[in-house]
């Protein structure tokens, strides 16, 4: 047996989405994203640099330890295990290699007994965390709404 399809969006009766002054077409239209959708005047590189940071950074390690040398500074890789607090040994090495290979954070070896190895932030680094502070913001702004977005769907689902 089938369940009934359901309507997951419904709109107030005045046609309303977040703004009580735009329309559900007027707000498609001025999406500040509009503008990104890829055309043939788009280099096929750059577009696959986009495609593999916005992975890179989607993974939610990369963004914690970016966050976190940004805060901080040049940590000890063990620094940067303990802060971080849930992530294996071998996840943190693999997530700190293709960071390095990306470029976006400087390894440092120091020939010391028993080994240091410090990373920071390169300048990549830093303005890819910069970039990527929107979403900390946004975040911030839209908890609420989420939170309540979320509920919203999880009753409709179970009701």
């Amino acid at each position: 047996m089938t369940e009934p399809a359901v309507d997951r969006m419904t709109l107030p009766r005045d046609g309303a989405v977040d703004e009580p002054s735009k329309t559900p077409e007027v707000a498609a239209s001025a999406s500040p994203v509009s503008h990104l959708s890829t055309s043939s005047s788009v280099d096929p590189r750059v577009e696959a640099l986009v495609n593999d940071l916005i992975g890179r950074v989607a993974d939610k390690w990369t963004m914690l330890i970016l966050d976190l040398l940004a805060e901080k500074g040049e940590l000890r890789f063990s620094q940067i295990g303990r802060e971080i607090g849930t992530i294996s040994q071998k996840m943190l090495t693999q997530t700190l290699r293709q960071m390095e290979r990306d470029g976006l954070v400087r390894r440092t070896i120091h020939p010391v007994i028993p080994p240091r190895v410090d990373y920071r932030l390169t300048t990549l680094g830093l303005g890819l965390g910069e970039a990527f502070c929107g979403v900390w913001l946004w975040a911030e702004a839209n908890l609420a709404a989420v939170d309540e977005a979320r509920r919203r769907f999880d009753a409709a689902k179970t009701g």
